[in-house]
């Protein structure tokens, strides 16, 4: 007994020197954020930065391509989501239910990003962007096309996940022979059942919509990246506290976004 209790102190032990290694990891570089922009040119610490930062009007009058910034990739966050689950979960579903043979080329086609650098996709995508902005205009949120290919493998995977914990053609057919259409299927039937997996493909997207910076700068567009990018040559102190600031909106919007997933579950135990 005592011999089991050893190992377990140390397994505990052990456990929390890995967080803590990982916690300092993530730390230093964030201490070392506020420590730049709170610096005082005279020596010292000052907020003046961060008031400038959350002062909107100086924002809008001196710092446009901030602003242009965050709105592009919000929207840019929206439509990639969007995109990627009206255009995954379908498709995943018809595999599993109607074609599994295809199963593994879908897989290969949704998972090649990941072999594919940026810069290369910049070269395949130049062309179709130049039809793209000749049809549609040049806006930034047309980024979300080339955006939803590089989140493919990362949802592709998280929604795999899902299906595969569920026995997709069970519920499918049984909803089918109570007469419900197609579009009820998805929607009332597979959706409810993947929502966590869904979560899961959103968390992913967002946090490399946010974080992208290679394909918006070589293709001339605005996002948030771009913007902190631009500022940092005329205000390095400001660019880095945006820079702070939105990390830690992005993990609060992603914190939150769990916090649904999880309620939802434990209300979906609670009424089984």
């Amino acid at each position: 007994m005592s011999l089991h209790g050893t190992r377990r102190r140390r397994q505990a032990g052990f456990r929390w020197a890995v967080v803590g290694v990982i916690g300092l990891f993530f730390a230093l570089p964030i201490v070392a954020m506020v420590e730049f922009t709170t610096r005082a040119p005279g020596g010292g610490r000052t907020l003046d930065t961060w008031a400038t930062l959350f002062n909107f009007s100086v924002i809008d009058a001196d710092y446009p391509e901030l602003q242009h910034g965050v709105l592009a990739s919000a929207g840019l966050t929206l439509l990639t989501v969007t995109i990627m689950l009206v255009m995954l979960v379908p498709t995943m579903t018809w595999v599993r239910l109607r074609l599994p043979g295809v199963r593994r080329l879908v897989e290969f086609i949704c998972l090649l990003p990941l072999t594919i650098p940026a810069i290369v996709l910049v070269v395949g995508l130049a062309p179709v962007y130049a039809w793209v902005a000749y049809f549609l205009g040049e806006s930034s949120l047309w980024l979300a096309l080339a955006y939803v290919i590089l989140v493919l493998p990362y949802a592709y995977r998280a929604l795999d996940a899902g299906l595969g914990a569920i026995d997709v053609k069970t519920l499918a057919e049984s909803a089918r022979s109570l007469g419900a259409g197609w579009p009820t299927v998805m929607w009332r039937i597979i959706l409810p059942n993947v929502r966590t997996a869904v979560l899961s493909a959103a968390f992913l997207s967002v946090a490399l919509v946010l974080g992208e910076f290679t394909i918006a700068s070589l293709f001339s567009r605005d996002n948030l990246q771009v913007a902190i990018n631009l500022l940092g040559k005329r205000d390095s102190s400001l660019a880095i506290a945006a820079a702070l600031a939105f990390m830690i909106l992005a993990f609060v919007v992603l914190l939150a976004m769990s916090f649904v997933g999880s309620s939802r579950r434990s209300s979906r135990s609670e009424e089984s």
